[in-house]
């Protein structure tokens, strides 16, 4: 009896402390949740149910904030249910201007180069059905672009009640055609619409692409291009032992697309991608190169991985709005039509999701192109001369109050930054004057 009283006793002591542990977590943790800042009160007011989480602060910004929230899969029918939409807001003050990131794909959580030159308070919304805001499975219906202009719309209309300043919204490549799309259906919720590198593709194989490669750079360049594709496939077994030891290094899998496939697609991408991204002829590997240097130097332009199941999955998305609505580029043949085993179409549309019926919509961009080119006014575009993806620019019309710079020479990566000092002061003088 007193040896159970002594353990019962010592039973009891040790209980206490984690009690007390347990008592002092659970009243933290709803101090916790009951301090909130000023923002994070009224951020959970416009958006019912959203689940918020503090991030850090990127440069020059007091407050940042993941927010979740729940979006509907369908804007006309709420009813059909919702998905989980991830946004990145940080917060400098409530009368600066407000950037609002259209990304075309995944958002990436960085600092963009028009906050930068604002000195903005900036948002970044992913693109519905990508990265994060995916849900599994994809109900293909609702990856419209009016279903993710409407997901845009929404949050530029709710972050307004607090954020009083001018609106500049903002995209590169997709997310730039992005921006086209939203200005040309909600042309009042911006002030200023500023897309990089943004194309307005015509067709599901937009032949400009294909034009733009052959009169691009000098003839002595264009013939580097065509030799190294040539010889990329005239090495055929050498290469897919390179693509094959390099997947087993990643620990890359090619079971959707066989490895026999991406030496192929990645040889007749060749010529969009060095252009596209500003491959320096010199570069090129010349006659005696070994596999090893041929393999690393497309791997270096296009990217092998870009054929790997997990790339595979991921660009599904992306696939699939090209061919329905944003329509897309298709391969050249003719340098190297009598090399190839395996790819028999110039369409992208292997790549796209399996079993799903894809129905192609020719007049949704021409009618973004239209509003754009005729009305789209406080529209500054920013491309480089070089990229494929600048062949398939709008051209606004000269009585709008628009700025279209081109780089010469510049690639998809081309920014603000790359340009002369005097057309860097062009376009900021250009953006003073549109959001005095």
């Amino acid at each position: 009896m007193i040896v159970i009283q002594y353990k019962m006793k010592k039973i009891k002591r040790s209980i206490l402390p984690i009690l007390f542990i347990l008592c002092s977590y659970s009243s933290f943790s709803q101090t916790e949740r009951i301090v909130q800042t000023d923002l994070q009160k009224k951020l959970t007011a416009l958006f019912p149910n959203v689940e918020i989480t503090i991030m850090k602060n990127l440069e020059g910004y007091s407050e940042s904030y993941q927010l979740v929230l729940e979006e509907p899969l369908d804007h006309k029918h709420p009813e059909k249910g919702i998905f989980k939409h991830f946004i990145y807001l940080s917060h400098l003050n409530f009368i600066s201007p407000m950037v609002i990131e259209t990304e075309g794909y995944a958002a990436r959580y960085v600092k963009n180069e028009v906050s930068k030159l604002l000195n903005a308070n900036q948002v970044i919304v992913e693109y519905r059905f990508y990265g994060k805001s995916r849900p599994n499975p994809i109900q293909w219906q609702y990856l419209t672009n009016n279903q993710a202009i409407s997901d845009y719309h929404n949050i530029t209309t709710k972050l307004k009640e607090l954020y009083k300043g001018k609106w500049i919204s903002t995209g590169i490549s997709k997310g730039g055609e992005t921006t086209l799309i939203y200005k040309s259906i909600y042309p009042n919720d911006v002030d200023v619409a500023m897309p990089y590198v943004a194309p307005l593709i015509n067709t599901q194989e937009d032949p400009r692409t294909v034009e733009h490669v052959k009169i691009v750079g000098t003839p002595e360049c264009r013939a580097k291009v065509t030799y190294f594709q040539r010889t990329l496939l005239q090495n055929r077994e050498a290469l897919l032992k390179e693509i094959k030891d390099y997947a087993d290094q990643e620990k890359m899998t090619f079971t959707e697309v066989s490895i026999e496939e991406a030496l192929e697609y990645g040889t007749l991408e060749f010529p969009f991608s060095f252009w596209q991204w500003g491959g320096k002829c010199e570069d090129i590997p010349v006659e005696g190169a070994s596999s090893k240097e041929l393999f690393d130097y497309l791997n270096k332009i296009v990217g092998i991985s870009s054929y790997n199941d997990a790339r595979y999955f991921e660009l599904l998305p992306s696939y699939y709005q090209h061919l329905s609505e944003l329509g897309y580029y298709g391969f050249d043949f003719e340098p190297v039509s009598d090399l190839l085993k395996t790819v028999k179409s110039t369409s992208n549309s292997r790549f796209a999701p399996k079993g799903v019926v894809i129905t192609y919509n020719p007049k949704y961009i021409k009618k973004v192109r239209k509003y754009v080119e005729t009305k789209g006014d406080k529209i500054l575009y920013i491309y480089g001369g070089f990229d494929t993806w600048g062949s398939c620019a709008p051209t606004p019309n000269l009585n709008l109050d628009a700025l279209k710079m081109v780089l010469p020479g510049g690639s998809h990566a081309t920014r603000v930054k790359n340009f002369p000092k005097e057309d860097q002061d062009k376009i900021m003088k250009t953006l003073d004057s549109w959001l005095k």
